[in-house]
């Protein structure tokens, strides 16, 4: 599944469009290919702030469009630079709650010339869905999308 879907986000890369829209075909098509992502976005270090700010995404809306470093997983991942895979988000203590349905969350960051800028955030309504399969597909849409930033 992921090998089929390589060559596609490598052609929205590549599409004429803004970056934004790019971003927002990806999250599209990543929530309707792949099963087990059920909520799929992109997070932005907002400015010289210590937050994340909500850019594209595809899935239910949600209200936690900023979301302070070091809080939830996506705020840890802003602190520390690492793919973080939650395979039971009720075991997690510093898990923000974005819908009752969500199971499991992987987050990966998105680096631009070695800065962590952002990060892609999956939410699963599977319970323990994530791979190293998923981290290394993510990891490569990552690349793929700093081309663009």
């Amino acid at each position: 599944m992921f090998e089929a879907l390589r060559p596609q986000v490598s052609s929205i890369i590549d599409s004429n469009k803004t970056p934004d829209a790019k971003m927002q075909d990806i999250c599209e098509l990543l929530k309707a290919n792949v099963p087990h992502y059920d909520w799929v976005g992109f997070y932005f270090k907002n400015g010289d702030k210590r937050e994340l700010k909500l850019g594209s995404y595809a899935g239910a809306p949600t209200d936690h469009t900023i979301i302070p470093y070091g809080k939830g997983i996506c705020g840890q991942v802003a602190e520390s630079n690492q793919n973080f895979v939650v395979p039971d988000v009720q075991s997690q203590d510093n898990y923000i709650a974005c819908s009752i349905t969500v199971k499991a969350e992987i987050v990966v960051p998105l680096f631009v010339n070695g800065e962590n800028i952002g990060q892609i955030d999956i939410d699963s309504n599977t319970p323990d869905p994530f791979t190293k399969a998923d981290e290394t597909f993510l990891e490569f849409v990552n690349f793929e999308v700093a081309k663009i930033l």
